[in-house]
């Protein structure tokens, strides 16, 4: 079970950065150009939404069922973690959880705006924290091998 929610969490990651990205990228690109929002912006947002949500889940199964999350913590006490164990057992989830928290608030308040711009405005803020902090707490280093 722990090999086959792995490899989903790592290949699902590929779909979450590209549609995360588009749809950052298509919030500030309209927001900056004064564009209006159509049912294809709502879609475009709505799906990032989606896909880091099933990420977050596949990723706290993981973490539940991993030897490097909780049962690392478990067995070594935080004072006994090095820094790649750190990363994937405490900074990698927690930051993970506030992206998609900030995602989904971003979505939230987007749809109580009720005009373009505003719009665009909180999916453009809230995307690009949630964005740069899936970035920056990706083990880069297991992922690219």
């Amino acid at each position: 079970m722990y090999q086959t929610i792995q490899i989903l969490h790592s290949y699902w990651a590929y779909l979450v950065l590209l549609i995360l990205v588009l749809a950052t990228f298509n919030a500030l690109f309209k927001f900056f150009g004064n564009k209006e929002f159509h049912a294809k912006d709502f879609r475009i947002s709505l799906f990032a939404l989606i896909v880091t949500h099933i990420q977050l889940l596949l990723g706290l199964i993981l973490y539940f069922v991993s030897p490097f999350g909780f049962k690392n913590i478990s067995a070594n006490g935080m004072g006994g973690l090095d820094s790649f164990s750190r990363l994937l057992a405490v900074e990698h989830p927690f930051v993970g959880i506030l992206a998609v928290v900030c995602i989904t608030i971003g979505y939230s308040k987007h749809k109580k705006k009720l005009t373009s711009k505003p719009k665009f405005k909180m999916l453009a803020i809230f995307y690009t924290i949630g964005l740069l902090s899936v970035l920056s707490r990706i083990p880069w280093s297991n992922w690219l091998n």
